[in-house]
């Protein structure tokens, strides 16, 4: 029972995550001129924004990909994480309080999955580990 939580929790982070990255790919100038922008009156250098707004699509898709597959899970789980922090101090750097209780909770699912990942039953992890 733990594996089919565990594989159901895990699906639906990947595909948040795989599903943000995919949608902004596809237009990632439009995206980082919108994040660009979004920054412009905060203290957070254009040298600094600019290339996460460039960066984070790529992230969303690669992490959610490797969740969804269950690929590399314990890294993939720490790098989202760290996305989410660092999505959530932006957030609160230009004081866009809405967006923060869906950051969050996508950071508590990762902590959560980290804290139970030898629950990843269903994972090409554990196709990989048994050869």
């Amino acid at each position: 029972m733990h594996t089919t939580v565990f594989l159901l929790l895990r699906l639906a982070l990947g595909a948040s995550m795989f599903g943000h990255g995919l949608v902004r790919l596809p237009k990632l100038r439009a995206f980082s001129a919108w994040m660009t922008g979004s920054f412009e009156r905060s203290m957070l250098p254009k040298s600094l924004v600019e290339p996460f707004s460039y960066a984070l699509p790529v992230a969303e898709f690669a992490i959610g990909l490797l969740l969804l597959l269950g690929l590399f899970t314990r890294p993939a789980l720490v790098a989202g994480g760290f996305t989410m922090a660092l999505l959530i101090l932006g957030t609160s750097l230009i004081e866009n309080w809405e967006a923060i209780p869906s950051q969050l909770i996508h950071a508590a699912l990762f902590a959560l999955l980290l804290q139970f990942v030898q629950y990843n039953g269903w994972a090409l992890d554990q196709l990989i580990q048994k050869h």
